[in-house]
């Protein structure tokens, strides 16, 4: 299937150079003179590279066969992740290449989106927070009087920075955007 421009808006997934993409904001022009056109800025969804481009209104663009659906994560054998879809308990098992960084958010039973194109996953989307147990903190930094925080190491093997008040076996908030700390929990 195909789209034309007057078709196009943000969100929409899209084939551009023989890789899945999604519009990220369109601007349609009408000159005075000539053919009208859209301007087009897309981020490849493999790559992570954001390009612009320029459609005149006779183009057709190729919709890409994106699926994306919400799983469980259950566990990882160091080369790959698995998955579980949360409405027909069907498993994914996903490479770690495509896990990137956030393989150190990963704690079983997270819930996030898979998403797959032509049926082969490409790329995941964790929740905005996720929280996890300290198991071990660094007092290096508390010489420093000018730096309150120190480093902790999580449950999963991730290191960030945290307060000085933070104790092993505290649970905490963490932003899987940024992989900053957000505040301890009360248990």
């Amino acid at each position: 299937m195909k789209y034309r421009i007057n078709e196009l808006k943000s969100g929409l997934k899209i084939i551009q150079d023989k890789e899945p993409s999604i519009i990220i904001d369109i601007e349609f022009i009408k000159p005075g003179k000539g053919q009208s056109f859209c301007r087009i800025k897309i981020k490849k969804l493999i790559s992570n590279k954001i390009i612009e481009k320029i459609f005149k209104s006779g183009d057709l663009i190729k919709k890409a066969d994106i699926e994306e659906i919400s799983c469980i994560y259950l566990y990882n054998d160091k080369k790959f992740g698995y998955f579980m879809n949360e409405k027909n308990y069907e498993q994914y098992i996903v490479n770690k290449s495509i896990l990137k960084k956030h393989y150190k958010w990963l704690i079983e039973e997270l819930k996030c989106i898979l998403t797959f194109w032509n049926k082969i996953p490409i790329f995941i989307v964790l929740p905005n927070f996720v929280k996890l147990i300290v198991i071990d903190t660094s007092l290096e930094s508390q010489n420093n009087s000018s730096n309150n925080t120190k480093y902790a190491k999580l449950i999963t093997g991730a290191f960030i920075k945290v307060p000085f008040f933070i104790q092993i076996n505290d649970l905490i908030k963490i932003d899987t955007r940024s992989g900053e700390y957000i505040c301890r929990i009360k248990n």
